[in-house]
């Protein structure tokens, strides 16, 4: 009866202590609050079973572009040359398992793989090496390609590889239409082809196109829409652009050009558009016309491949919130969209889900849900449920986005 009565009594304590934590943290999320030390801001948690195992013992390459259309259905594409172990398996014949998946695959919200495509064909070339993709409204699938090095290089690529081109294809892959001709130079000032494109963005309500061009040209390029005709062009703050080579020094002003490459170019709901210099780990932000309103560093001490490499928005009609890629440290940061504020930033360099090797692009769902792909040896698409706005300590760095109490 003794020994009941003290485990009542234990049980009892520990429940009291329980509340008492509970409380005591109430209190201090109150008091943090009213100190403006935490901040409301979008949460994010890890779907490790998304998208479901792909068949015919397919594996990824480095995963360079995705896009998502009105039906929540996720578009990538891969570089199904980079990839690794083909000498062991099915393409080599000496085992079960593994080959390439076609370059281009689109999963429905649920994860299931609905259309495999892409590839060299008739009519249209391939890029050396793809890059970037956007669906607009039809569910046409637009494609650039940042590989070759015009006259040869240390790659050995031939000038008619060098990508200086877009590709259209409708979603199950039949060949639509090629976006200025394959092979040419570098030449930033051309308004017949590109030079290396690293993302494509579309606005069909302006009719426009948004062309971070990117690897070889500096410069973002925009386009009529659906035509893919050369309306405007221009280089950082809206100069005109050049393709001089610039190395970024963090000790030194900001260059008055693009350094490179011109990783994104993405257009917002209210008529702004945010460019993304990945080697000057900095993003400007412009009007539609070209403009120069502000611009915003992150991570400015971050050297080799930079820190600011794609952008995506909340899903509210104002676009309140603004995810950053950095692929360079490994996380994404959750920005105040308007004020360019970080209000936090999660993930982690890793193979485990919710950590990254290398995310390279990144898009929303209409359910607020975040996609991103990883280049290099990182090889995959991963999904991010929204789990609403919540208080988070102001400029924190969380690590994975893992279900409570498993990390």
């Amino acid at each position: 009866m003794a020994i009941k009565k003290s485990k009542l009594i234990l049980a009892v304590g520990f429940a009291l202590t329980f509340v008492g934590l509970g409380v005591g943290q109430f209190k201090l999320q109150q008091q943090a609050e009213a100190a403006g030390d935490t901040v409301q801001a979008p949460a994010f948690q890890v779907d490790p079973f998304w998208p479901k195992p792909l068949p015919n013992h397919w594996l990824l390459g480095n995963v360079i572009g995705i896009g998502i259309d009105a039906r929540d259905h996720v578009y990538i594409v891969h570089r199904n040359d980079k990839f690794a172990g083909t000498e062991l398996g099915l393409k080599s014949g000496v085992s079960e398992c593994c080959q390439p998946a076609p370059p281009v695959l689109e999963f429905d919200p649920e994860g299931n793989l609905v259309h495999a495509w892409g590839g060299p064909g008739e009519g249209y070339t391939w890029p050396s090496s793809n890059h970037g993709l956007e669906v607009d409204s039809k569910g046409n699938v637009w494609i650039g390609g940042n590989g070759g090095s015009p006259g040869g290089g240390p790659n050995g690529a031939k000038p008619e590889a060098y990508d200086s081109h877009i590709l259209v294809f409708t979603n199950d892959g039949k060949f639509i239409k090629q976006i200025g001709e394959p092979g040419q130079q570098t030449d930033s000032k051309s308004m017949t082809h590109f030079g290396k494109v690293a993302e494509i963005a579309i606005d069909e309500k302006l009719k426009d196109v948004y062309v971070a061009d990117g690897y070889g040209n500096h410069r973002v390029a925009l386009l009529e829409f659906p035509t893919g005709k050369f309306k405007k062009i221009w280089g950082a703050y809206g100069n005109p652009p050049t393709d001089e080579r610039i190395r970024y020094k963090t000790d030194e002003p900001l260059p008055q050009q693009f350094i490179g490459p011109v990783h994104c170019a993405q257009p917002s709901n209210d008529g702004l558009l945010y460019v993304c210099d990945r080697g000057a780990d900095r993003l400007q932000i412009f009007k539609r016309d070209g403009t120069f309103v502000k611009e915003k560093q992150i991570a400015p001490k971050t050297l080799a491949q930079g820190s600011v490499w794609d952008v995506a928005f909340s899903r509210d009609a104002k676009q309140k919130y603004m995810y950053l890629v950095d692929g360079q440290n490994m996380k994404i940061y959750v920005m105040d969209r308007e004020s360019l504020d970080v209000l936090y930033s999660f993930g982690d360099g890793g193979r485990q889900p919710g950590t990254w090797y290398a995310p390279h692009s990144i898009a929303t769902d209409s359910k607020g849900n975040l996609y991103t792909t990883e280049t290099y040896e990182g090889k995959r698409v991963q999904k991010f449920n929204y789990e609403g706005i919540k208080p988070v300590p102001h400029g924190a760095v969380q690590g994975p986005a893992w279900p409570k109490g498993k990390n």
